[in-house]
């Protein structure tokens, strides 16, 4: 790690939770002026760094072909470079072997041929089919260390796969009298979280509906025991438990921050693949009661999107989002205080100012949109006139800021009612357990 620079750097006014490292280095396109670090003997690869946070790793090599030029005998810079150089070469082989329309990851499981060892503890799906005691059973043992047989891993992602893929890009919903539904934000692989939520505010159930709002994965070391549980919920109760797509339910950043090392560890490398698959079927928006917007991100970079572009996104043509369009936007962008549009400090996507959000909820005819993506300190955030509303459910985000986390509960009536909630302790595995040791020393 070079000294000096922090693993993850938090943008001071609001915590943006992708790191923001020296932007302003990253812009900077001439090579012999690469800034330099008061702490590091010679120069700093500052723009390699900014560009491998935010996953240009192209820009990155380049710039790390330069420090080494410059400093030969740099140990830790030639280090990041061969890391950097293997990385890049696996995105262009996987690149060069990519289809339009790659088959499916099950097409090579054989699930009902895998059997289930007589010493397995935990209870039994008997038929292909969710049940309460199961999930109940799961719940402990996730909270105890232990995991659910690989045959149940596979029949909860297949199955669930095959149910948000046949729902809508906008999922639409209403709150029937006698339920309410509870919106969440980013969970982030703080399981121990999760279930304090739960707690609070009851487990899903047929008059307690839930949706989740992206980022379930990644960055916390639970991520598995998250996507596991609100899957299975999800499989039980369908019309009960809605999740959004968000920009961490995606190949590159699960492949950096965590995700895709914790399946291998837990399971193998297969479940990654079937996860990615369900990932990129999820619905990427769920509009409530006419009201309210529900996406990761936020808006768009045309003023003239409609609710019904999103209806007619085809995301089954798109498994990741990319660096433009549609798609990215919803996952990605920010709101700013300042009118008007601007760059993302992110790299990716763009920040819209509350001018952006009246014009689009008066066009829409929304009260709201509701996002979350970034931290809150308080949980959530009523930015933009009370027209964007951030919701953040990740309380003590990575161990290492002192935020809360919030849910937000809408009845029948579609008033919002805010809670916040504080963390709880959780075993002794640090944030980022699984993830890429050597990339994440750039960061």
């Amino acid at each position: 790690m070079f000294p000096g620079i922090n693993r993850i750097q938090y943008e001071k006014n609001n915590l943006t939770k992708t790191p923001v490292l020296c932007n302003r280095a990253r812009n900077k396109t001439n090579e012999n002026h690469l800034p330099f670090h008061p702490e590091f003997p010679g120069r700093a690869p500052s723009r390699a760094l900014a560009n491998s946070a935010i996953l240009h790793y192209k820009e990155a090599l380049k710039d790390f072909r330069a420090v080494v030029k410059r400093d030969p005998g740099n140990r830790d810079a030639k280090l990041k470079l061969a890391e950097c150089e293997k990385l890049v070469r696996r995105l262009e082989f996987e690149k060069a072997i990519e289809v339009s329309d790659p088959p499916s990851a099950f097409e090579s499981l054989d699930i009902d041929s895998i059997a289930v060892d007589a010493s397995y503890d935990g209870v039994r799906l008997e038929k292909n089919e969710m049940t309460q005691e199961f999930i109940d059973d799961m719940i402990e043992r996730f909270k105890n260390g232990k995991k659910i047989h690989r045959k149940y891993v596979f029949q909860i992602i297949k199955a669930v796969k095959d149910i948000v893929y046949a729902e809508p890009t906008m999922v639409e919903v209403g709150v029937e009298e006698g339920t309410r539904l509870t919106v969440c934000g980013d969970t982030h692989g703080q399981y121990f979280d999760l279930l304090e939520i739960f707690r609070l505010n009851g487990y899903p159930s047929e008059t307690n509906a839930y949706l989740f709002n992206g980022d379930f994965v990644d960055r916390g070391s639970w991520s598995t025991e998250i996507a596991l549980l609100l899957y299975a919920y999800k499989w039980l109760r369908p019309n009960r438990i809605f999740l959004n797509r968000g920009n961490h339910e995606t190949d590159d950043m699960n492949k950096v921050y965590g995700f895709e090392g914790e399946c291998k560890a837990k399971y193998n490398e297969t479940t990654f693949k079937v996860f990615s698959e369900s990932f990129s079927a999820l619905p990427l928006a769920t509009l409530i009661g006419n009201k309210y917007l529900v996406l990761h991100g936020g808006l768009f970079s045309d003023d003239n999107t409609t609710l019904d572009d999103i209806r007619k996104l085809n995301r089954h043509n798109q498994r990741q989002p990319g660096q433009q369009g549609l798609m990215m936007e919803m996952l990605w962008t920010d709101p700013q205080t300042q009118p008007g549009r601007g760059p993302s400090k992110r790299g990716v996507g763009l920040q819209f100012g509350p001018d952006v959000t009246k014009r689009f909820c008066e066009k829409n005819g929304l009260e709201a949109i509701i996002r979350s993506h970034e931290v809150r300190m308080e949980g959530y955030e009523v930015e933009h006139d009370g027209r964007c509303i951030t919701v953040f459910s990740a309380p003590k985000y990575c161990d290492s800021t002192e935020n809360k986390g919030a849910f937000i509960k809408i009845g029948p009536e579609l008033k919002l009612e805010y809670q916040v909630f504080e963390a709880v302790p959780h075993p002794d595995i640090k944030p980022m357990a699984y993830a890429q040791s050597s990339l994440m020393s750039m960061m």
